[in-house]
C-alpha cells in the first residue's frame, strides 16, 4: 500500500504523483453525478430539478465530511511529518470514531432539516415532491459519504490518492448500470422507482466505496495493532479534530447555503433555470478536475513538510501549486466559452435550459483562474492549521458577497438572470483578495514570510 514520504524528493514529482489519480478519482465522481444528472433528464425537466435541488440539500449534510478528510489530511500528515506513528494512530482512529459519531447525529437532523430547506428555494408542484423524496432517500447514503471522505484524508496524509480513485472507477461503472435498472424496472421482476431510483444507486454504490476505503486505512502501519477500544471517543482527540475540521465544515455548508441562494434567486426564472443551473455546475466541475486535483494534493504535501519544519518546500509547494493551475484553467477557457451550446445540449435540449446553461458557464470562464487559487489557498492555511481563516473568507464571499452583489445586480439594476452569474462572480473576485492578504499575513506569522529565505 502506498505510503509516501513528501518531505523528500522534488515537490512537483510529489504533485505528479497525487495529483493526476486525484484528479482522476474527481473524474468519475464527477461522471458518476452526470449520470445522475442525465437520468434525470431522461425522466423529465422537473426531476431534474429536483435532483438539483435535494442534492444540493444532502451536500449541506456531507460538509461534515468534506472537513473531516481535510482535518485528517492536516493533522495525521503533521503528525507524519514529524515522524510520530504514535500520534498518526491516535488521530486515525479518533477520526473514525468521530464520522461514526457525527453519522448518528446529521442523520437525525437530516430527518427535520431537509425538507424545509428545500421547500425554502423551490415552488410547490411537481419538482419540489421530487426533491424532497429524493432528499430522504439520500439520508442513508450519508454514512458512506461520510466516513468514506473522512478515511480518505488518512490516506492523503500517507500520499495515498489512488484508492479513492479506484473506488470511484468502480462505484461510477456501478451507477450507470444501476441508474436504468432502478429507474424503469424489470417488467415482471422489478418495479421502477423514477428518480428515486437513482438515490438507490447512490446508497449501494457509496456502500462499496466506504467499505473499500476503510479497508485500505486498516491496511496502514499505524492501524496494525488495531483494536476497538481505539475508537473509545477522546474528549482531547475530539476537540483537536473538531478544532481542525469546524472551519472547513463550516465553510462548506456557507458554500452549500449559497447554492441555496442562487437556486432562491433563480426560482423567479422558472424550473428551466434551476435545471440550466444544476447542468451547468456539472459541466463546471469536470472542467475543474485538474485543479481540484492539484490543489487537494497541495494539502498532504504542505503538511507534511510543515510538520517537518521544512518551510522552503511549503512555500515552493504553493507556487508550483499555483503556476500548474494557470496553465490548466487558461485551458478551459475556451472549452466554457465556445463548446458550452454543445456540452449544454448533451444533458437537456431544452432551447431555455440549453441558453441560461451557456451564461453562466461563459461567466464562470473568466474566473476560472480565481476559483484555482482560491482552492490553493484553502490547502495552504488548513496545512498550517490556520484552517478559521478559511471559514472566515467563506463567510465574506459566499455568505455575504453571492446574496448581496445577486440582489444589487438583479433586484436593483434589474438584469435577470445574467445578474445572477455577474453576482457571483463579484463575490467571487472580491473574495480571493481577501484571501490573498490573509494568505500573506499568515505566511509571515507561520513559515517566515511566502518569499523563499
Amino acid at each position: 500500500m502506498r505510503d509516501i514520504d513528501l518531505t523528500e524528493g522534488l515537490i512537483s514529482s510529489h504533485f505528479r504523483t497525487l495529483a493526476v489519480p486525484a484528479a482522476l478519482g474527481m473524474l468519475f465522481s464527477t461522471l458518476y453525478n452526470v449520470v445522475d444528472v442525465y437520468f434525470a433528464g431522461q425522466i423529465s425537466t422537473q426531476a431534474q430539478a429536483g435532483l438539483a435541488i435535494g442534492f444540493q440539500a444532502f451536500f449541506i449534510m456531507m460538509s461534515v465530511g468534506f472537513g473531516l478528510g481535510a482535518a485528517m489530511s492536516a493533522l495525521v500528515g503533521n503528525a507524519r511529518g514529524k515522524k510520530d506513528d504514535a500520534a498518526a494512530s491516535k488521530l486515525a482512529s479518533q477520526g473514525i470514531s468521530f464520522g461514526l459519531a457525527a453519522v448518528v447525529l446529521l442523520m437525525a437532523g437530516a430527518m427535520f432539516a431537509g425538507p424545509s430547506l428545500i421547500a425554502l428555494v423551490s415552488e410547490p408542484g411537481a419538482y419540489r415532491d421530487a426533491a424532497t423524496n429524493y432528499f430522504y432517500w439520500l439520508i442513508f447514503a450519508l454514512p458512506a459519504f461520510l466516513l468514506a471522505y473522512g478515511a480518505n484524508g488518512i490516506l492523503q496524509a500517507h500520499g495515498d490518492t489512488v484508492s479513492m480513485q479506484r473506488a470511484m472507477m468502480v462505484a461510477f461503472l456501478a451507477n450507470v448500470g444501476l441508474n436504468p435498472l432502478l429507474i424503469y424496472g424489470i417488467p415482471g421482476l422489478l418495479p421502477g422507482m423514477g428518480l428515486n431510483g437513482i438515490a438507490l444507486a447512490t446508497i449501494i454504490s457509496q456502500t462499496g466505496v466506504m467499505v473499500w476505503i476503510l479497508y485500505q486505512v486498516m491496511g496502514r502501519r499505524i492501524m496494525e495493532d488495531f483494536n476497538l477500544t481505539w475508537l473509545k471517543p477522546n474528549l482531547a482527540s475530539y476537540a483537536e479534530i473538531t478544532a481542525q475540521m469546524l472551519p472547513t465544515t463550516t465553510a462548506m455548508m456557507v458554500m452549500f447555503v449559497s447554492g441555496f441562494v442562487v437556486q432562491f434567486a433563480l426560482k423567479g426564472f422558472g424550473p428551466e433555470a434551476i435545471a440550466a443551473y444544476g447542468v451547468a455546475l456539472r459541466v463546471e466541475q469536470i472542467l475543474l478536475l485538474p485543479v481540484l486535483g492539484m490543489t487537494g494534493a497541495l494539502l498532504p504535501i504542505a503538511a507534511q513538510n510543515y510538520g517537518a519544519g521544512q518551510f522552503d518546500r511549503v512555500r515552493d509547494a504553493l507556487f508550483t501549486c499555483w503556476k500548474l493551475g494557470f496553465v490548466m484553467t487558461f485551458a478551459a477557457f475556451p472549452i466554457l466559452w465556445f463548446a458550452s451550446p454543445t456540452v449544454v445540449a448533451l444533458f437537456n435540449d431544452d432551447p431555455e435550459v440549453v441558453r441560461i446553461g451557456v451564461s453562466y458557464l461563459r461567466i464562470d470562464g473568466f474566473i476560472f483562474p480565481v476559483y484555482m487559487m482560491l482552492f490553493a489557498i484553502n490547502s495552504f492555511l488548513q496545512a498550517l492549521k490556520r484552517p478559521i481563516w478559511t471559514l472566515w473568507i467563506s463567510i465574506y464571499r459566499q455568505g455575504f458577497g453571492v446574496a448581496f452583489f445577486i440582489w444589487v445586480y438583479v433586484g436593483v439594476f434589474g438584469i435577470g438572470v445574467w445578474g445572477v452569474w455577474i453576482g457571483i462572480a463579484t463575490a467571487v473576485v472580491s473574495g480571493w483578495l481577501i484571501a490573498i492578504v490573509v494568505t500573506k499575513r499568515i505566511a509571515d506569522q507561520k513559515i517566515g514570510g511566502l518569499s523563499p529565505s
